[in-house]
């Protein structure tokens, strides 16, 4: 690590960079992409989702690197990146959703942050219009 990071760490929005996309009509990929010499812990991150009635699903998130840490004692952290695909539950075609994420992390020099809040809108796909089929004993045209 350069002298210059050393004397200047990275705000925390820099050093865990979080991002949030849409992969199918049910399901985000929620990212964290962790500057060299920074580290998450693992169990200081958690996502909600607004509105909260389309309903967020949280699988358990991967393992971590075990690490025995100077301010938490025996923890498990991320390094470079985390990726967890969350699943909607309730959500609207053409809604928007706010993804918040919550985390906490150190940098190597023995910084650590307070726990940071970062937030991405995710716009869902508007339904596609699928024609109804046609009720028994209504007239046709062709009959």
């Amino acid at each position: 690590m350069s002298a210059l990071a050393q004397s200047y760490p990275l705000s925390p929005e820099k050093a865990f960079r979080f991002s949030a996309r849409l992969i199918d009509a049910q399901t985000i990929e929620a990212r964290f992409m962790i500057a060299d010499g920074y580290y998450l812990y693992r169990d200081k991150i958690h996502f909600t989702v607004e509105p909260a009635a389309a309903g967020l699903s949280v699988p358990p998130l991967p393992e971590g690197k075990i690490k025995v840490d100077q301010f938490f004692g025996r923890v498990e952290t991320y390094r470079d990146g985390v990726v967890v695909k969350l699943t909607l539950k309730d959500a609207r075609p053409g809604q928007q959703v706010v993804i918040t994420a919550e985390s906490q992390g150190c940098a190597d020099l023995g910084i650590c942050y307070p726990p940071t809040v970062q937030r991405v809108a995710v716009a869902l796909p508007a339904a596609s219009i699928i024609p109804a089929p046609p009720t028994e004993g209504a007239k046709s045209w062709f009959n």
